[in-house]
């Protein structure tokens, strides 16, 4: 008997990049758009994700759900990087050398940055997610949202390992 099966429902696994787009999606549900673009409920929130795409086919766990009474619909960037209509940019590691012309193109735009390498938040991507041995966590560049005119609810700020101000 001591060698006998566990039966017990067993927790789904998931990859790294589908934890990060669950986290992306949560993001969406704790940020307020200055009152133009929130308040255009029949337009889709829209995630653009510039540079090589991580996430494969994981992003589509969240593709067309809905976040404060919009669609959720992802696109991803070519190299002409027309950020036109991007509420949230996902901001490639293969984009680190570019980050400071991505920071220029969307200065004065209300577009949520989101990365996930090492030192983006410190440098001005306004959350990054960081791994914390095998757990997925997150910074936030406060003064990089308030500049674009977005605020970050406190309560994903109390849930942040880091905040930069």
């Amino acid at each position: 008997m001591a060698f006998a099966p566990c039966t017990c429902a067993e927790e789904p696994e998931f990859s790294e990049y589908e934890i990060k787009a669950g986290f992306i999606y949560n993001f969406a549900k704790f940020v307020e758009w200055p009152p133009e673009i929130s308040r255009d409920d029949n337009k889709a929130l829209t995630l653009c994700i510039s540079g090589a795409n991580p996430f494969g086919n994981s992003i589509s766990v969240i593709s067309n759900k809905t976040v404060q009474n919009r669609r959720l619909e992802i696109r991803t960037l070519g190299k002409n990087k027309d950020f036109k209509g991007c509420n949230m940019v996902f901001i490639s590691s293969s984009e680190r050398e570019l980050l400071s012309q991505l920071f220029e193109m969307l200065r004065n735009s209300p577009v949520l940055t989101i990365g996930d390498s090492k030192d983006f938040a410190q440098n001005g991507v306004m959350i990054n997610l960081v791994m914390d041995g095998s757990k997925v966590r997150f910074e936030v560049n406060t003064e990089s949202a308030r500049r674009a005119r977005i605020s970050i609810s406190s309560k994903l700020l109390k849930l942040a390992k880091t905040v930069y101000k």
